[in-house]
């Protein structure tokens, strides 16, 4: 009675895990300037697979702890990680080693999704092992085995429902709907099995037996129904459809004979005769039916010995007339076997390997997030930049402060001699010329890495319509066209980017060439600097000058307060991570836009009421500076116009030097940080290209494997999740800058919409912003700057460049 069906389990392949996941969580969740470790973790998982896979075929109830952990631990990094975005080559074979109209005998699909499916059928497999292996003469053994069928049967019932909707294309025979149905439908019948046997084992009552053999046998029906249709045609174990086809028969027999003793105990002994004769019959038939003669000996012994008995004390003492079995009450159902709920984990002690990456929703909201601070933080510092160029500029024109600290005809003006002396503490021009001979070579490393990705991308796509093309309609798999769009998308979004920067360095460099007469002479030393600069007549002293250095201390005081302004939306954080945790603590969708504009708004509604002020103020400022210019001109008449032009000349070539001198360091680390992105993105193509490599070999594998199987296997659908998101511009919400924007983690290959798991799609990562207009320094944020917006020349000085992106940064107060 007791000879159980224990499913075997699918082969898995030897799979690099830590190159592709060190890849994707630098990417998703580092940024160059915020580097996390999770080398060990990984390590971990990568150790975790190769032991919990392998040791499953020890068939050990050890090896369920094991591979329940590795199960768990790809369940919470499917929580953190896109799993459509995860490029490893999972491999796995058919569990029944078999190939069925046209099927495949192993498969290849680059999802963690799949993965789990794989996994989760080889938990159910091992459980029915571990199952079937118990002692049936213990209750521990029993119990046991009763969990393990129970619980084998629910995932397997789990995964007919969702293994198409997970792997989105033709599974391997052993995981299709059809097969995981009739699994789940014997591991159901097995444990009803195992209820009977302990019922008999506990001397439970008569009555309470016959229903759970009745039970058994209707269970064990329906699995036969299942594993007798036609697309199942020696696909099973030879053994196993002759054996469920003689335990139906055999609970069936069990169900009438201990129904027969219920007869036995209520001196019903026509009834007890005909349920004792049907019962030897099923008996028999069982045997035949399973080609085991042995099956249910033991009970065919004693439905025989007591038909014999009964029948001997009717003939000579009762004399009870024998009713047709037919005519006999049906005997009642006790279901205890049951599909269970899946566990929220498998494994009894799990720890999260990964517990400090955030769950993908709270990720991206967070990013999107950072994308809407980094653009109202860059537009108002960049607002404040903008106001300050345009400052300088007037002060330069009207030559102030030199123009009023000229004591004496020969003597240089301090404010120029406090600037020469910041120019050649500096490195003076020589300095800056090194500084500009570095920029091509960063250029050119990261035109490299942009046109290796290409050249990946470009060989994988010949490749595959080149087979394609050989094979037709054999050849099933994605085209390449459809799953590298994204991909595509990105690389032309790089090469804009690329594009901008050598328009802000040629910006840079015409800066330099017209400040760079000024910029040499303040490069000189003072003797040679005061040789340089004409002589004029002395500052004459008077009420207008004293109030004209009155108000350039007001300048001093005013940049001042820009200085802090500009420290503090640097500074300013707020615990949005808190407040997007909380809202999916509670299960409810994340509503970000809302949530971020409240966040905003308390951070950096003050800070932004500070700017407008503080630009009022300045436009009040320059009204009146220039109406006493004016006055001081006046006054001053006869100066030479030959010294004041030099110095107009000298303080604009100080203002251009500072600007050169941020703007190319900018630059430098611009660079630097798009190496590092882009060496992620190269990764990233590298991780897609090797698992299309790996998928295409299998794929070319079974075609020859397979031709023997005529008809060509149909096209699998395209998986929703391979296509964009429809009606995203990608450059919709980028600021319109001519260098590059950052948000957090790498750019998704696969689109994502709304109805999918996975948020709209994320835009590539930029480098800190480099811009060649800014008169202040461009301190950044934990190494990044993004989303810079790049200010307008405020009097047409200079030429403005072409913006990156279509959407302008918001305008106008109270934006958010």
């Amino acid at each position: 009675m007791a000879e159980l069906i224990a499913i075997p389990l699918k082969k898995p392949s030897d799979i690099d895990v830590i190159k592709p996941l060190t890849n994707i969580i630098k990417s998703t969740y580092n940024s160059p300037g915020n580097q996390k470790d999770y080398t060990e973790a990984i390590a971990e998982f990568s150790k975790l697979r190769n032991n919990a896979l392998w040791r499953a075929f020890e068939k050990y109830e050890s090896s369920l702890e094991v591979i329940y952990s590795y199960y768990d631990q790809l369940c919470a990094l499917e929580g953190k990680i896109p799993a459509h975005e995860l490029q490893i080559p999972f491999k796995w074979k058919d569990a029944f080693d078999r190939t069925i109209f046209g099927g495949k005998l192993s498969l290849t699909i680059s999802t963690l999704a799949y993965e789990k499916v794989c996994v989760l059928f080889n938990i159910a497999a091992l459980q029915s092992s571990v199952a079937a292996m118990q002692s049936l003469e213990s209750d521990e053994g029993l119990k046991l085995a009763a969990k393990l069928f129970q619980q084998s049967a629910s995932i397997f019932n789990s995964l007919k429902g969702d293994v198409m909707m997970a792997i989105q294309q033709e599974p391997t025979p052993d995981i299709s709907p059809e097969t995981l149905g009739a699994l789940s439908a014997l591991m159901l019948a097995q444990a009803q099995e195992i209820f009977v046997h302990k019922a008999i084992h506990d001397s439970m009552k008569d009555a309470i037996v016959a229903k759970l053999a009745a039970q058994a046998e209707e269970l064990y029906a329906v699995a036969l129904k299942l594993f007798q249709k036609e697309i199942f045609r020696a696909f099973w174990d030879k053994e196993w459809v002759p054996l469920i086809a003689g335990k139906q028969a055999g609970y069936r027999a069990m169900s009438t004979y201990y129904q027969s003793l219920v007869c036995k105990s209520n001196k019903m002994i026509g009834e007890e005769i005909a349920r004792l004769e049907h019962a030897v019959e099923l008996f028999q038939a069982a045997q035949q039916r399973s080609n085991k003669p042995n099956l249910f000996q033991d009970y065919a012994n004693k439905a025989q010995r007591n038909l014999t008995e009964v029948k001997k004390d009717n003939d000579f003492i009762y004399h009870e007339r024998i009713p047709d079995i037919k005519s006999l009450e049906a005997i009642g159902r006790a279901s205890v076997a049951k599909l269970l709920p899946l566990p929220e984990t498998f494994s009894s002690n799990f720890k999260d390997l990964f517990v400090e990456l955030l769950p993908v929703g709270v990720h991206h909201a967070l990013s999107a997030y950072e994308t809407r601070r980094n653009e109202l933080v860059n537009y108002e510092v960049s607002n404040l930049r903008e106001m300050t160029q345009l400052l300088n500029s007037v002060l330069a024109s009207l030559n102030l402060p030199a123009a009023i600290e000229d004591t004496s005809g020969t003597e240089i003006p301090q404010s120029l001699l406090d600037k020469a002396s910041f120019v050649r503490d500096a490195g003076g021009i020589r300095g800056l010329e090194a500084f500009m001979k570095e920029l091509p070579d960063l250029l050119q490393r990261n035109k490299e890495l942009l046109d290796e990705s290409e050249r990946m991308l470009q060989e994988e796509r010949e490749s595959d319509d080149q087979l394609r093309d050989q094979f037709k309609e054999r050849w099933k798999r994605i085209p390449s066209a459809r799953l590298t769009e994204q991909f595509s998308v990105n690389l032309q979004k790089y090469h804009e980017i690329i594009n901008n920067a050598v328009n802000a360095d040629k910006v840079v460099r015409e800066k330099y060439e017209k400040n760079k007469e000024g910029m040499e002479i303040l490069s000189l030393d003072e003797d040679e600097l005061t040789r340089a600069v004409p002589q004029g007549s002395a500052v004459q002293e008077s009420n207008v000058v004293m109030q004209l250095r009155k108000l350039m201390d007001d300048v001093g005081t005013l940049k001042a307060e820009r200085d802090a302004i500009e420290s503090e939306f640097k500074s300013a954080t707020n615990d949005m991570k808190s407040t997007f945790l909380s809202a999916l603590a509670k299960d409810v969708a994340i509503d970000e836009p809302n949530l971020s504009v409240e966040g905003l708004g308390k951070c950096y509604g003050p800070l932004q009421k500070q700017v407008r002020e503080n630009i009022a103020h300045q436009e009040e400022l320059i009204a009146q500076i220039q109406s006493c210019h004016a006055e001081f001109t006046n006054e001053q008449a006869g100066a030479g116009s030959s010294r004041e032009t030099m110095l107009c000349k000298l303080a604009s070539a100080h203002d251009a030097f500072k600007e050169l001198k941020n703007n190319l360091t900018e630059g430098a680390k611009f660079y630097n940080d798009l190496t590092q992105l882009l060496v992620v993105f190269q990764n990233k193509i590298s991780d897609f290209c090797f698992a299309r490599k790996t998928e295409k070999e299998e794929l070319l594998k079974d075609l020859t494997t397979n031709l023997s199987h005529s008809g060509p296997a149909t096209t699998p659908n395209i998986p929703s999740h391979h296509s964009g998101p429809p009606g995203v511009s990608q450059a919709a919400d980028a600021p319109q800058l001519p260098y590059p924007v950052q948000q957090s983690g790498m750019p998704m290959p696969y689109g994502a919409t709304p109805a999918t798991p996975y948020p709209s799609y994320v835009s590539p990562p930029m480098p800190a912003a480099y811009n060649p207009y800014a008169t202040m320094p461009y301190p950044t944020q934990g190494g990044y700057n993004p989303y810079q917006p790049m200010p307008q020349a405020p009097y047409g000085g200079y030429a403005t460049l072409p913006r990156y992106g279509g959407a302008q940064p918001p305008r106008g107060p109270n934006q958010w």
